[in-house]
């Protein structure tokens, strides 16, 4: 179901969002932010951005899927100038983020992101929910689960909360207490810290047919498998269903693990498995401390580890290099330690240079900083797209230039206060 929002009178349909805010516009001053900071326009297409080696991706999470929320982030991210938009393989959630793309571009005249959806070969830390019966839970439990959730995701509280569609109101899944599942992207912190023991693990794979048959569709863009990189059957089964569908993308990704020295031979492996229905750009997401940028400084060192030792070998296979898991507004910093920010290479075509590492994808952390505002917004007006409250909008659009910009250069303005 599309995720549309009132603002004033106007209703919106699915993907045509006309945004109506009365006689003065108190988005000026978004508008007037975006100018000072020199976003790309329509014209800079995201695979200069890969060329440049400033390539930023908001990763969503492969399984959070509060619809909502994501169609917010993927608005604010798109003001921001991200260069593509992460989600989960899902209709319902990959119609959010292109709503949240469209209404940002109602906003200003910006390039849209690619949406890019995922999906995974086995069990995968990315794809799983954590579970359990409140009606266990001893009532003198203190709810570590509820306090260590970095989404919010675990609630003893009946709720309910109803938004406006074109055919009526959407009413949101009313949690009778624990797990929300929407909200719930698998990070497991909940897991050990549960005195009881009483959290369950409940891991899925994607269905490839049906991811296929998105791939095909005008809303994506990009496909990105999660693999573990120990094996390789199980990532070709995955390829060989998706194999007819890639030529309507712009861009495959490849998220993997540190493996050790195996980490070299298993992506040459993979990239011979692909490399025949290949026509599109390929990437490798180096992905180091998975689902944990959000927890501090230290969360990033093991991506920029990650990056340093594939980045050094001559025998990797083709293909962009782009870090995740961990990664949080100390990336940039870290790089740049490593001599690995904005570094370039010369490419097999003549006089071409190509950046070393590409970028850097920000999940958690991306979220945790906008997602802030996003709570606040919520308890003041319900359940709402934040271009409908101005000076939420402009609070969580600092916050995403700040982490966006570090990557971009933007030219942040004097004064600018985040």
């Amino acid at each position: 179901m599309a995720t549309s929002f009132y603002c004033s009178s106007a209703i919106h349909t699915q993907h045509q969002v006309n945004v109506s805010f009365g006689s003065k516009n108190p988005l000026q001053n978004v508008k007037n932010l975006i100018k000072s900071f020199g976003i790309p326009s329509k014209s800079c297409s995201p695979h200069v951005s890969l060329q440049q080696g400033n390539w930023v991706k908001l990763i969503c999470g492969a399984s959070f899927e509060d619809v909502v929320d994501i169609r917010n982030l993927s608005l604010v991210y798109t003001l921001a100038g991200v260069d593509c938009i992460d989600c989960a393989a899902d209709p319902s959630v990959i119609n959010a983020v292109n709503e949240g793309i469209e209404t940002a571009r109602e906003i200003v005249s910006i390039r849209r992101p690619w949406v890019m959806i995922s999906v995974n070969d086995d069990e995968d830390l990315h794809f799983r929910k954590a579970e359990f019966d409140p009606e266990d839970c001893p009532s003198d439990c203190s709810r570590p689960c509820e306090n260590v959730c970095p989404a919010n995701a675990i609630s003893f509280e009946r709720e309910n909360s109803t938004m406006e569609v074109p055919f009526g109101s959407y009413q949101k899944a009313k949690p009778k207490g624990g797990v929300i599942t929407e909200r719930c992207y698998g990070c497991g912190r909940c897991f050990p810290v549960c005195p009881y023991d009483k959290i369950r693990e409940i891991t899925y794979v994607r269905d490839a047919m049906a991811t296929a048959e998105l791939l095909k569709t005008n809303d994506v863009d990009a496909v990105e498998i999660h693999t573990s990189g120990r094996q390789t059957n199980l990532f070709k089964e995955l390829w060989d269903d998706l194999a007819n569908s890639v030529k309507y993308l712009r861009l495959v990704a490849v998220s993997l693990p540190d493996t050790g020295d195996a980490t070299i031979s298993t992506m040459n492996q993979m990239y011979a498995i692909m490399e025949p229905h290949l026509s599109c750009f390929n990437l490798w997401q180096l992905d180091g401390r998975p689902m944990s940028g959000d927890i501090g400084r230290g969360a990033t060192r093991e991506s920029i580890a990650f990056a340093v030792r594939v980045a050094a070998s001559s025998e990797r296979p083709p293909g962009f290099l782009q870090l995740a898991g961990g990664t949080n507004v100390h990336t940039v910093d870290g790089l740049k330690k490593r001599g690995l920010f904005r570094t370039h290479i010369t490419c097999a075509e003549p006089n071409h240079l190509q950046s070393l590492i590409v970028g850097i994808a920000y999940g958690g952390y991306a979220r945790k900083i906008v997602g802030r505002v996003l709570s606040s917004m919520g308890s003041e007006n319900g359940v709402t797209g934040i271009e409908c409250h101005a000076e939420h909008l402009l609070k969580a659009l600092k916050e995403a230039l700040h982490l966006v910009g570090s990557v971009k250069s933007y030219n942040h303005p004097d004064g600018m206060q985040r």
